[in-house]
């Protein structure tokens, strides 16, 4: 009985001694975290117009805090805010989120400046502020981010120099400080960033030479800076970016063999280019040189820790746990010890194959804490066709005159800003975008599970796509595929008038009411890309469709129609084809012979123009029996858009009506090609039928 009580209290005492180690190692840490959301919070949105769901009871790590997400320590890592109307300024108190590795707080309208206070966050990889109107000057602390790799401060009021501290940061792969007020020289350490591959500094009032280092960074691939006042010899070196380095609007600037660049003057030879130290480095706000690193660059803190790592302040906090550690591990022995002689005393009395309650318990808790202990996450890595160019940082070269990067994506669709959303299905989502030079395009994201698992057939299928040139297939610009986002960007030109479905069964205050003639049209230029897709090109080779629908046929500013998805499907894996298939059938567009032989033809595309055909006729998005054995019987009063208010020639209705039922025809081999329907199309063209 004794030695069951001296048990029963040593284990009181190290159920003691660990909430203590736990109130020691983590006290407060959550509460701190939380104390410096509603710090950010009251700066951020002072008039509470937009962070409503970020509140002192609320649980950052629960999906309460809008854009706030938690690592699976349930320690803030990203905060995501762009586009959200914030008005405020940026707190210090985000200095106090240790583990923070994404800050998005672009395209708002903050003003203040840059708090020195966010050097401190030295997990950070990605700081997006640009797009607001931020002022002062960029803080030269801003060198201990060791970790940092994207640096956005463009399109604000940011003035004084260019940080040379910048130059520390070795993981830096994209800096971007167009668009503000920065004056003073290039800083030539810069050229110290040998993993930088996009460096923009247009639009400043910089001076003096570029940098020779510059031009000596191996992955540098963009280097934009038109529209300052830089003077002297453009090293030679730049010529290996070609139409990646943009130096307009400097007229002191010359060299030899950069095109619309004037040639360099014996002036211009007697004053080349500053010579770059590439030892010292001139201290932005002190002026002195020195040859020392920031003392955090040195060895970069991680947050994959349980906790993460504080400041060299703390140590005397980290003796004492590491104390109090040793002794509870030193009295559990001790209790391990004293209930093992205890037990084998007890053997020797019952029977010594019996097994206690006890020991059962204690298996049994041990196995159930094994099964809910946090695993890992694994990341399927697979085949990734930018491995050798991570996160399409430069020219993707599969795509022909594509130089698209993860960086403009995100800029032109303001980070995936919902406002910019136009669609979303469950393998993709497009977004509006609006590239650098002003053009706009329409960003289609796929999430790498849903395209095909074999690298060779997905590039394939992407060569495809680049090989359409229609005037009725929507172009695809360019292509980048980011292996840490897991996502894969189609690039394509923007239709101004969404796609043909939005004008069916429509409200009249939401799209204008299609006249007959740009019916009419529509079709004729739709049966074109249809042609141009069967068709056999030196370049192409025939392409079925497969998923031809009114929600598939674009319109642009003229209501010139336009077919999008065209070989796709080509890229996708299996089931995501079959899920997208599964709606268009559910709409009507699927052929019957797919049903029984589960293949498509050129004969199913026909098919589906038939649908569309009826569609456009009648209005309606949806089909019923009625509106076909309307169409049938030529009864047009029951068949054609109402909306239409009898304005319509009904010999062409006639003739296309024919057309829609030939091509909804059951039997394939009863439809006429699409060749025969373009050429139809044509002669009512020149009958002057068909506008």
């Amino acid at each position: 009985m004794q030695n069951s009580s001296q048990s029963h209290f040593t284990i009181i005492i190290i159920i003691t001694i660990t909430t203590l180690i736990l109130k020691i190692t983590n006290p407060t840490s959550a509460n701190a975290e939380l104390k410096a959301l509603m710090d950010m919070k009251s700066s951020l949105d002072p008039e509470n117009n937009y962070l409503s769901s970020w509140t002192t009871d609320g649980d950052p790590c629960a999906g309460d805090f809008e854009g706030v997400a938690c690592n699976e320590h349930r320690k803030v890592a990203n905060i995501s805010l762009q586009g959200k109307g914030l008005a405020g300024k940026v707190s210090p108190a985000v200095a106090e989120l240790k583990c923070l590795s994404g800050l998005y707080l672009h395209y708002n309208s903050l003003s203040g400046e840059i708090p020195k206070e966010i050097a401190n966050l030295t997990e950070l990889t990605d700081l997006y502020l640009n797009v607001n109107n931020l002022s002062g000057v960029i803080p030269t602390e801003i060198g201990n981010m060791a970790s940092l790799q994207v640096m956005q401060l463009c399109c604000n009021q940011l003035t004084g120099s260019i940080p040379t501290e910048i130059g520390f940061l070795k993981k830096l792969g994209v800096l971007s400080l167009e668009r503000n007020r920065l004056t003073g020289q290039i800083p030539s350490n810069l050229g110290n960033l040998n993993v930088l591959k996009s460096l923009y500094l247009s639009f400043n009032q910089l001076s003096g030479p570029i940098p020779n280092r510059l031009a000596n960074i191996p992955s540098l691939q963009v280097l934009d800076v038109q529209n300052n006042t830089l003077s002297g010899v453009v090293p030679s070196g730049l010529r290996k970016l070609n139409e990646g380095f943009h130096f307009g609007n400097n007229p002191g600037l010359c060299g030899n063999g950069f095109s619309s660049l004037r040639a360099c003057t014996s002036w211009d030879n007697l004053n080349i280019n500053q010579i770059d130290s590439s030892d010292s480095i001139t201290n932005s706000s002190t002026n002195t040189t020195t040859n020392h690193k920031p003392q955090s660059a040195n060895f970069p803190l991680t947050c994959g820790e349980k906790h993460c790592s504080k400041s060299s302040s703390k140590l005397p906090q980290i003796a004492i746990v590491a104390g109090v550690i040793t002794l509870t591990i030193l009295l559990m022995v001790i209790a391990l010890v004293g209930i093992f002689c205890y037990r084998r005393r007890k053997q020797r009395v019952g029977n010594k194959s019996e097994t206690t309650f006890d020991d059962r318990l204690s298996i049994d808790q041990t196995k159930d804490l094994h099964k809910r202990s946090p695993s890992s996450l694994d990341y399927s890595i697979g085949w990734d066709p930018m491995s050798y160019d991570q996160d399409c940082h430069g020219v993707c070269d599969y795509v022909k005159g594509s130089k698209f990067n993860l960086e403009e994506v995100e800029s032109a669709t303001r980070h995936f800003s919902e406002v910019n959303l136009l669609g979303k299905s469950k393998f993709s989502a497009v977004y509006k975008g609006i590239l650098k030079d002003g053009s706009f395009v329409a960003v289609k994201s796929v999430s790498k599970t849903s395209c095909k698992a074999e690298e060779n057939e997905f590039m394939k299928g992407l060569r495809l796509l680049n090989s359409l040139r229609h005037d009725n297939i929507v172009e695809l610009k360019g292509f980048c595929c980011s292996q840490a986002r897991g996502e894969c960007f189609l690039i394509y030109e923007f239709a101004s008038n969404g796609n043909l479905s939005n004008y069916l069964d429509g409200d009249e205050d939401c799209c204008s009411v299609l006249d007959w003639h740009t019916r009419v049209s529509i079709l004729n230029g739709i049966a074109k890309g249809i042609e141009y897709l069967h068709s056999n090109e030196p370049n192409k080779p025939p392409i079925i469709h497969q998923n031809i629908s009114v929600e598939k046929v674009l319109l642009d500013q003229q209501l010139k129609p336009l077919i999008v998805d065209s070989g796709l499907l080509k890229l996708l894996a299996d089931d995501v084809v079959y899920s997208a298939l599964k709606v268009s059938a559910a709409l009507g567009y699927m052929a019957p012979e797919y049903v029984t032989t589960g293949r498509f033809t050129e004969k199913s595309d026909v098919y589906a123009f038939g649908v569309i055909i009826l569609q456009i006729l009648s209005g309606k998005r949806m089909l019923s029996s009625s509106v076909r054995l309307a169409a049938e019987s030529g009864k047009w009063e029951d068949f054609i858009d109402s909306k239409l208010k009898g304005e319509f020639v009904e010999s062409e209705a006639s003739r296309l009506t024919k057309i829609a039922l030939d091509c909804t025809c059951e039997i394939p081999e009863n439809r006429p090609s699409v060749e025969s329907i373009v050429q139809e199309l044509n002669e009512l063209s020149s009958n002057g039928i068909v506008m």
